[in-house]
């Protein structure tokens, strides 16, 4: 019998798996399989990504950086997401990266990596929505001339995350289908902007120039240096891609749609960033005006260079759509993150935050929570964008390898989900955890000299702030409250179904 040992096997239902993992069921099962790619493709958001950050890439390394370091990124990411997708089979619950932790690791694992975690949804909607806000503004200063200050820009900000909220509460029903319009109009808007930018009359820049252009405006003067900090054009935009693990108790056959749901996401925005990146870096016309645009939205710049003002904001709103779907989709995400962080007693006032609305069977409270929590994370900015802009992926990152890293170390004794990824999960789960390190460290690399507070790179400060925080609430509330109960203890996650899983 030893030779089968990880051999999954045949469960009776979904809800069985649930329940052999201590959860009682109570969100509707209301998502299929490509709902459940196009949460997390809206939330990766290549539109919201690659655009928000396109001005960043022109600095740090200019065009040869932007596009060689998206194919390696999103390589390692792939991998990432194929090693992720493996565990969450086995685990397919809304807490997503810290339910696994727990269940593999035991509490402490499980509680860090829950706040790491959440604190990273929470600024990634931050994040989303305060550049869908950016690009608001730069749409009404082509419209309408007003100028996008910062205090206009969070009362956008405000509005959309109201919004957001809003669009959660009526149910899983209308999040599924915005996130299934969203994965259209993504790669749809991509066709567009592509093929807008290339038929145009205007100059195009040569093949050498976009693949091979080095551009340092960092003040490090570390080639090396600058190519590891412009890989976090790549590096922050493929993040949220947990989101299918996060729905994956509203998702049918959710042991193997939310994960291919992960590896689909992450595989076809590789492919239309890449597409999306060169179209805009071909079109570019004047490399410091774009840079240094009065609209404070390089591409926009682009846009108005290439095509004119009309079709330049006919296609912001194309992008500022999308920004909208990634930001809706998110906050769906970290909804059910909260609701099943507080399912096992990790938040205060949990009792709240779990309460789901039997009308739409959503955890209603727990929107709101995410709708009003980024808003104060956003506030920094008032004094320092890169204050802001660290509480991204540097927390979410880390989530994704814990996991991972300890699913390798049970060895043989842990027991697969129905989608797996058989002898090739130690080898990609090495190199999977490995570039989790490695980028998290590059997360918190100064990203221009001199050093200055307001140039000051902050994310691995905020990274020791939520270890910090995780430490503190272990103590504080952990240890006496935290609790993930086992309702079935003779039944194993990896008594899964196995219906042909794999790639």
């Amino acid at each position: 019998m030893s030779h089968r040992r990880n051999q999954p096997v045949q469960p009776a239902s979904e809800d069985d798996v649930l329940a052999a993992l201590g959860i009682k069921p109570e969100l509707a099962r209301r998502m299929g399989g490509f709902g459940n790619f196009a949460i997390s493709f809206s939330v990766i958001c290549i539109l919201a990504g690659c655009m928000t950050l396109f001005g960043f890439g022109l600095t740090t390394g200019g065009p040869a950086v932007m596009l060689g370091t998206w194919v390696m990124i999103g390589l390692f990411t792939l991998l990432v997401g194929l090693s992720l997708a493996d565990v969450v089979s086995a685990y397919p619950t809304s807490g997503g990266p810290y339910f696994m932790a727990e269940k593999l690791g035991g509490a402490r694992w499980g509680w860090a990596a829950g706040w790491l975690n959440l604190l990273g949804l929470l600024g990634a909607i931050a994040s989303i929505d305060y550049g869908a806000a950016q690009f608001v503004g730069a749409f009404a200063q082509l419209q309408w001339d007003i100028a996008p200050t910062t205090h206009r820009t969070l009362l956008i900000f405000a509005a959309i995350l109201v919004l957001h909220g809003l669009l959660n509460s009526f149910g899983v029903r209308l999040v599924n289908l915005l996130n299934s319009v969203s994965v259209w109009w993504q790669l749809g808007g991509v066709a567009l902007i592509v093929g807008a930018l290339t038929v145009a009359p205007a100059q195009h820049q040569s093949a050498g120039f976009v693949f091979t252009h080095f551009h340092n405006d960092t003040g490090i003067s570390s080639p090396f240096y600058v190519v590891l900090v412009g890989s976090l054009l790549a590096g922050y935009t493929f993040c949220g891609y947990d989101a299918s693990a996060h729905v994956a108790e509203e998702t049918t056959n959710a042991q193997n749609s939310a994960p291919r749901g992960i590896v689909r996401a992450i595989a076809i925005s590789w492919a239309a960033g890449f597409v999306l990146l060169a179209g805009l870096l071909f079109a570019l016309q004047d490399y410091a005006a774009t840079q240094h645009t009065a609209t404070g939205v390089p591409p926009a710049q682009i846009f108005l260079d290439v095509l004119g003002a009309t079709f330049a904001k006919a296609l912001l709103l194309v992008v500022i759509v999308a920004m909208l779907f990634c930001g809706n989709a998110e906050v769906a995400a970290t909804s059910r993150m909260v609701y099943a962080f507080s399912r096992s007693q990790a938040l205060w006032w949990s009792h709240s935050w779990r309460k789901v609305n039997p009308a739409t069977r959503t955890p209603t409270r727990a929107v709101w929570l995410a709708a009003v929590v980024p808003f104060l994370l956003a506030l920094p900015v008032l004094y320092s964008p890169a204050a802001y802009s660290a509480i991204n992926a540097v927390g979410m990152t880390p989530a994704y390898g814990i996991p991972v890293y300890l699913a390798l170390r049970k060895g043989k004794d842990y027991q697969p989900g129905t989608w797996t990824l058989g002898r090739w999960r130690q080898p990609i789960g090495v190199i999977a955890v490995t570039y989790v390190v490695v980028i998290t460290l590059v997360f918190c690399l100064p990203q221009s000299a001199p050093i200055t507070v307001t140039s000051f790179n902050y994310a691995g400060v905020t990274l020791l702030g939520a270890l910090l925080l995780a430490w503190v609430t272990w103590l504080a509330r952990g240890k006496k409250k935290y609790q993930v109960t086992i309702a079935h203890p003779t039944a194993r996650p990896g008594e899964a179904a196995y219906s042909g899983g794999g790639f």
